[in-house]
């Protein structure tokens, strides 16, 4: 499931590079980026204050990447599609999978499928 990620500074990271996002969630389940890190080039984006304790980080790799000015500033918008052991989405995907094989399996051994042993031969009389 693709995520978009917004910045306050000017980061044009190309299509294609990894990046590891690492993430504070506040008291009101609002989720915030406190550091950006392009591992391909490996420069680091990030707020003046360090990443607090209770911030989390995931990898994903960069589909889309637009630079918008305001009267602020200037602010990236990244869609990432987040990939490695911070993608939970799947995780859960392969273990559903995994879930759904194992239980055509019971089916087919059920109805009958390939463990059947065969018959005997009869004896044949000549």
């Amino acid at each position: 499931m693709d995520r978009t990620i917004i910045i306050a500074v000017p980061a044009a990271i190309p299509h294609g590079h990894r990046v590891e996002v690492v993430e504070r969630v506040d008291e009101n389940g609002e989720r915030a980026v406190v550091a950006l890190t392009d591992l391909d080039t490996r420069i680091r984006y990030e707020h003046a204050r360090p990443p607090s304790a209770g911030a989390a980080s995931w990898v994903g790799r960069v589909l889309e990447c637009t630079l918008h000015t305001n009267r602020t500033g200037v602010s990236t918008t990244l869609l990432v599609d987040p990939t490695g052991p911070g993608a939970a989405e799947a995780d859960v995907a392969l273990r559903g999978a995994d879930a759904a094989a194992s239980a055509v399996t019971d089916e087919a051994l059920r109805w009958g499928g390939a463990d059947r042993k065969p018959e005997p031969e009869a004896p044949r009389f000549w």
